[in-house]
């Protein structure tokens, strides 16, 4: 079988079982965040937090909420971190520095995990297990709970109630991500993931010298890391290392778990609003751009320029032989579509075009179907944008969903948009600028330019891959990616629950002969072309300045 053969059979198999997985997942989740039921283990939970699951919230108190714990998070994880030297199962590493405890505290608090360190050799099991596998789940978890209430403004009319933040985050968490990743997780562990607690141990015998690994609880947070649009691992390769990802199955698994819940999401999107032909347009839009960016990926990875690709297939260079170049391409499209950020082939490795694919995949904002919760909220962002264009253009007053896009709506989905690109240009413009963070690059020219640019484009839009190449352990690189992950995360969080808090506050406006209709495929293509448009003309020129270039070269 030749290798592009395999890679589309690879696709086609992906989205059989996507499709399978929509509608059931998709209408339980629906159910999850509508129902005024609590379970058991919920009612504890609440009490022990001592929050009143049952007291509605406007936007200002739910923002509140997702500030407070979120600040919460990160101060746990930060002390964690630099009393790991004094903890149980430290495996004798040391307490990590307080730059780089920021970094991390703040990355896996805002779903990127961005790693400027090599797990194996960093953090101990408590740290892994209480502090970041933790993180993955209720970081995730706040993700989704922005995206419903931001639903549930588009739903409801005359009121500015968004629901009750502490009752979605801990239903997210207890009755979806739990179970999804439990059932993932079981899955690994059969297909050789590793799943233990053990030391440290010397390995083989490599050059005259020995090789030292350590396990882990590998599998359990491999599984949530994926399903949670989360991306960190616990080993420094990620999920090319053969403990977290062994076989060309569980990558495809892997891609799965990425992927099945930002989807499904479009369909608990539609059942909430009263129309599943409303998801079913926004998952449209989501797949024709991400089918559109895996062939365009594939078609640059398996260009054979020379007799060395050739005989490799395709550009093998930086990827795993027993995933090949169709696998690497749907994974790196994937992973960059969404805000997971997870790796099983280095990036940098890619051809120029190739990495800058991974590139323009975040700077889209991830909405291609993006991250849990925020790939549906950053979609109905670049939703409401598509209706002001059209508005624009026939001369109406933009409605979307039964309420009309005033101005208001229209300068809060303008700020969100602003938001990401600003930190992505000027962090990157300030460490190209200055005198010493061009030192943390390994190559020069414009490959160079693009290990900068990926980073600061994978910090701010909650991504965390890394284009591999730049050394981001110190002080400028730790600071200044865990202060774009902190601002891209909840700055625009601000605007979506105060643009939510204004369309729940609405009257519903009765559809009419002029109403744009939204759930057809006109709209779809509009939306497309707004989403490619908007981000052509913020990033272009940055682009050109690297993987263009490098590309064109």
């Amino acid at each position: 079988m030749s290798p592009v053969l395999a890679g589309v059979l690879q696709l086609l198999a992906l989205m059989g079982a996507l499709a399978l997985a929509y509608v059931p997942l998709g209408n339980y989740m629906a159910r999850v965040y509508s129902s005024d039921k609590h379970l058991r283990v919920e009612k504890w939970i609440y009490k022990g937090i001592g929050a009143n699951p049952d007291t509605e919230m406007r936007w200002t108190a739910y923002l509140r909420g997702v500030l407070a714990f979120s600040a919460a998070g990160v101060l746990f994880l930060y002390l964690l971190q630099r009393l790991q030297g004094g903890l149980p199962g430290s495996l004798g590493f040391s307490s990590i520095e307080p730059a780089q405890a920021f970094d991390t505290a703040a990355s896996f608090v805002t779903n990127t995990n961005w790693q400027s360190y090599a797990g194996e050799q960093a953090m101990g099991h408590v740290v892994q297990t209480a502090g970041l596998a933790v993180q993955n789940f209720v970081s995730a978890a706040v993700g989704i709970a922005v995206a419903v209430a931001l639903v549930r403004g588009f739903a409801r009319s005359r009121t500015g109630e968004l629901g009750n933040f502490w009752a979605d985050l801990v239903r997210g968490t207890v009755r979806v991500l739990v179970p999804v990743a439990a059932v993932a997780a079981v899955v690994l562990v059969a297909c050789g993931a590793v799943q233990n607690f053990s030391g440290i141990h010397e390995v083989g015998q490599f050059m005259g010298g020995s090789q030292q690994w350590n396990g882990g609880a590998v599998a359990s947070q491999e599984a949530i890391k994926e399903l949670g649009t989360n991306g960190g691992g616990y080993f420094n390769a990620n999920s090319a290392h053969p403990f977290e990802n062994p076989t060309p199955f569980t990558n495809l698994f892997e891609i799965f778990l990425i992927l099945v819940i930002p989807l499904a999401l479009t369909r608990a999107f539609g059942v909430m609003v009263g129309s599943v032909k409303q998801g079913y347009a926004i998952l449209a839009t989501m797949v024709t751009i991400w089918v559109g960016f895996v062939a365009l990926m594939m078609w640059t990875e398996f260009a054979h320029h020379g007799p060395a690709l050739q005989a490799a297939g395709g550009a093998m260079e930086g990827k795993e032989t027993r995933f090949g170049v169709g696998a690497s391409a749907l994974f790196g499209v994937s992973t960059t579509l969404t805000s997971t950020g997870a790796v099983d082939s280095f990036h940098s490795s890619f051809t120029g075009l190739g990495g800058g694919i991974t590139m323009l995949g975040m700077m889209l904002g991830e909405i291609a179907p993006g991250g849990v919760g925020s790939g549906l909220y950053g979609m109905l962002i670049m939703a409401i944008i598509a209706v002001f264009i059209a508005g624009l253009m026939v001369g109406r007053t933009p409605e979307y969903l039964g309420k009309k896009i005033g101005p208001r709506e229209i300068k809060l989905a303008a700020c969100y948009i602003l938001v990401t690109p600003a930190l992505v240009l000027i962090f990157t413009a300030a460490s190209m600028a200055l005198p010493t963070p061009p030192n943390s690059m390994l190559n020069s020219g414009a490959h160079g330019f693009s290990e900068v640019l990926y980073a600061f484009t994978s910090a701010s839009n909650n991504n965390g891959s890394a284009f591999a190449g730049l050394n981001a352990n110190t002080d400028w690189y730790n600071t200044t990616t865990g202060l774009a992950m902190l601002l891209g995360r909840f700055v625009p969080m601000v605007f979506v629950l105060a643009l939510a808090g204004s369309l729940a506050g609405q009257r519903p406006v009765p559809a009419t002969a002029g109403t744009l209709r939204t759930e057809k495929p006109l709209f779809t293509g509009l939306l497309v072309g707004a989403i490619l448009i908007i981000t052509g003309l913020t990033y272009f020129p940055a682009l050109a300045l690297g993987p263009l270039a490098e590309g064109l070269a």
